[in-house]
C-alpha cells in the first residue's frame, strides 16, 4: 500500500450504519471503520480500505429523495427532515475494483457528511485531484466494428463502455465501420487527429490492426518518414490506443490486460494507463507490406488461415476445422531464414518469468536497446561485418514470430509465454520438419506446463530483425529433386509419416501477420522498440491476501 503523503481532508463520515475516519492525500482515498462492529465481528481488528486516486472513477451528485426510496446507487443525496430541513447529505464514489482472472469493475462507496459545507468541500476536493491527473483521455475517437467476431461490437459499446465513458466524463466521437480498412483508411487521411487524446477500438485483433496501420502510417507521413524503406527510423505515435474487445481471440487484450472483458479494457481507459508496445515492420524488396504486433507465422498457421478464409461462413469454428485439416495434410516447407540476433539484452525465449506489469526486462532492455537507435544503420553494419547475421536453411512446418506471448483462451500459455512487449525484440520459432505426432505434442505444449521449445525439432531465438527467402524463390531444381523422390514412396505407400502421399504438395506457404495474409512470402521483418502506447498497464500479479487487501463495495 502506498504511503498517503500529506492529507488534503480528514473527517469523519458514516457508512450505512457505521462511523468512518475518511482521509484524502494526492495519492489516496482511505476511509477506516472507528469502533468495529462487537456483535458480528468480536476478534477481527478494523481493516482500512483504500483507493488510489488515480482509480477513482468519479464522484457523483443525486437529486433531492425522500428517506423511504433510499438507496445506494452512488450519488448524492440530500435527506431532509419532515420540518423540510436539510439535515445532512450523502456522496458516493465510483472506483476500479480488482477481482479474479484480472477483471476490473466499477465498485462505489457511498458516504454521509454531518453537513453540507463538508460534503462540498469533498467533493470539490475528489474533483480537484481527478482534474489534474493529465494522462487521463478526455475525448476520444471510437471506432466500432459491428461485424467481427460474433457481431455484437455495437452492443457491447452500447450496454458496458458508453455509460463508464459518461460518468468519467469522457467525451467521445463514435464512428461504425461500413467496410474493410474503413478505420485504416479515415486515420490516414481524415481524421483530425489534434482534437483527441486516444483512439479506441471495438472489436477483434482485426480491428486493432486497421488502427495501427492507420495511426502509424499517419505519424509517418507527418514526421516526413517514408514507411517503404525498411531501414528508417521510424517516429512513436503520441496517441495511445485503446482496445474494447469484440473479437474471436482478442490475443492483445489478453497480452496487455490479462482477460478479453470490456468492462475492463474501458477502465484501463478511463484511468489513463499506458502501456507501450513494440511493432514488426515486413516489408519485401524496400516495399512495405504491413506492420505486426503480435503473430508472424509461415507455415502451419499460415496454411490455416488461409483454409479458413474460405469458411467465414462458420465463424469463429472455422479455425478449430482449418487446424485439423492442416494438421493432418502435414505439410512442411524449404527455406532460408536469416536473423540478427538480439546482443546484451535481458532475459532469454526460455525464461521461467513471464511480461507483467513494470517487467523489469522490456525496460532494461528498452534503455539498451534506445541507446543504439540512432546508430542502428551502423550497428547492422558491424553485425554483418563481426559476421553476427546467423543463416539457417532446412525444411520447416512452421516458421514463427511471436513479439508477445500470443496468448488467448485456445492457447492460455501462448506461442511463445516469456515473450515481452516492449523490450525491442522479437522470438523467432523454427519447428523443423517432423512425424504429425512428434509436431503434435509440440501443439500440446501451448496447453500445458511443459515446456514447448524443449524438443529437438523446435528452435526459438530472441532477434531484433529477420529475413525468410523460400526456397522456390531460390531454384526450382530441388523441388523437381523432391517431386520424384515423394513420386517413388507413393509406390510404396499411400501414407508417409513426414510428408503427405500427394505429390502435388504446394512449395511454398504464406505469411499469416496478425491474421491477415501477406501476399508476398520472402520477406524483411524489423522491429521497432516501443512505437505506440496502449491504455494498459500489462498483466498485474495476483495480489496475496486480495480478500483483505482490496477495497470492497459498500
Amino acid at each position: 500500500m502506498d504511503r498517503p503523503g500529506r492529507l488534503i481532508l480528514v473527517s469523519e463520515l458514516r457508512v450505512r450504519n457505521a462511523v468512518y475516519d475518511v482521509s484524502l492525500s494526492r495519492s489516496l482515498l482511505i476511509w477506516k471503520r472507528l469502533a468495529p462492529c462487537p456483535v458480528y465481528h468480536p476478534f477481527r481488528p478494523s481493516v482500512p480500505h483504500s483507493v488510489p486516486v488515480s482509480e477513482i472513477i468519479s464522484v457523483r451528485e443525486e437529486e433531492e429523495e425522500s428517506s423511504s426510496r433510499r438507496k445506494n446507487d452512488g450519488s448524492w443525496k440530500k435527506i431532509k427532515e419532515r420540518d423540510g430541513k436539510v439535515c445532512r447529505q450523502t456522496f458516493t464514489v465510483s472506483y476500479v475494483e480488482r477481482c479474479r482472472q484480472h477483471r476490473w469493475r466499477c465498485a462505489e462507496v457511498t458516504f454521509t457528511c454531518p453537513d453540507e459545507a463538508l460534503c462540498q468541500s469533498w467533493i470539490c476536493s475528489i474533483r480537484e485531484q481527478l482534474v489534474n491527473i493529465t494522462s487521463r483521455p478526455k475525448k476520444l475517437l471510437v471506432y466500432i466494428n459491428p461485424y467481427g467476431g460474433k457481431r455484437q461490437g455495437k452492443h457491447i459499446y452500447k450496454q458496458k463502455v458508453a455509460p463508464l465513458f459518461a460518468e468519467a466524463g469522457v467525451s467521445t466521437h463514435v464512428i461504425v465501420t461500413e467496410h474493410a480498412n474503413h478505420a485504416r483508411d479515415h486515420l490516414r487521411a481524415d481524421a483530425e487527429l489534434k482534437e483527441f487524446d486516444g483512439v479506441v477500438c471495438v472489436g477483434g485483433d482485426g480491428m486493432f490492426s486497421e488502427i495501427i496501420h492507420g495511426l502509424i502510417w499517419r505519424t509517418q507521413i507527418d514526421s516526413g518518414i517514408d514507411p517503404n524503406c525498411p531501414d528508417e527510423m521510424l517516429s512513436p505515435c503520441l496517441l495511445r490506443i485503446g482496445i474494447i474487445p469484440a473479437g474471436s481471440t482478442d490475443c492483445i487484450c489478453f497480452a496487455t490486460v490479462g482477460t478479453n472483458d470490456p468492462v475492463t479494457s474501458a477502465l484501463h481507459i478511463i484511468v489513463g494507463d499506458s502501456q507501450p508496445m513494440d511493432v514488426c515492420s515486413v516489408h519485401h524488396n524496400n516495399t512495405f507490406l504491413r506492420y505486426c504486433v503480435s503473430l508472424l507465422g509461415y507455415g502451419f498457421y499460415g496454411d490455416v488461415l488461409t483454409d479458413s478464409e474460405r469458411k467465414r461462413w462458420m465463424g469463429p469454428a472455422r479455425y478449430d476445422l482449418s487446424g485439423l485439416k492442416m494438421f493432418l495434410t502435414h505439410h512442411y516447407y524449404e527455406g532460408t531464414v536469416s536473423y540478427l540476433p538480439a546482443r546484451g539484452i535481458m532475459g532469454t525465449p526460455r525464461d521461467a518469468a513471464k511480461c507483467r506489469s513494470g517487467c523489469a526486462v522490456c525496460q532494461h532492455n528498452g534503455q539498451k536497446l534506445s541507446g543504439k537507435s540512432e546508430k542502428y544503420e551502423m550497428d547492422e553494419a558491424s553485425y554483418e561485418n563481426d559476421g553476427e547475421w546467423r543463416t539457417i536453411r532446412g525444411k520447416f512446418l512452421a516458421i514463427n514470430a511471436a513479439s508477445m506471448s500470443c496468448a488467448c483462451p485456445r492457447s492460455p500459455k501462448g506461442l511463445s509465454p516469456a515473450a515481452h512487449l516492449a523490450d525491442g525484440t522479437t522470438d523467432l520459432i523454427l519447428v523443423r520438419k517432423c512425424s504429425r505426432f512428434d509436431f503434435l505434442r509440440h501443439l500440446l505444449r501451448h496447453t500445458s506446463k511443459d515446456d514447448q521449445f524443449d524438443l529437438t525439432f523446435v528452435e526459438v531465438h530472441r532477434v531484433v530483425r529477420f529475413r525468410f527467402t523460400p526456397r522456390h524463390c531460390q531454384s526450382d531444381s530441388d523441388l523437381e529433386l523432391d517431386l520424384l523422390e515423394n513420386g517413388k514412396r507413393q509406390i510404396f505407400s499411400q501414407i508417409c509419416r513426414d510428408h503427405p502421399a500427394c505429390v502435388c504438395a504446394p512449395a511454398y506457404s504464406s505469411w499469416n501477420c496478425d491474421g491477415e495474409i501477406l501476399t508476398h512470402t520472402a520477406i524483411d521483418v524489423r522491429v521497432y522498440r516501443q512505437l505506440i502506447k496502449l491504455f494498459a498497464r500489462g498483466i498485474e500479479e495476483p495480489q496475496v491476501f486480495e480478500d483483505l487487501c482490496n477495497p470492497c463495495a459498500i
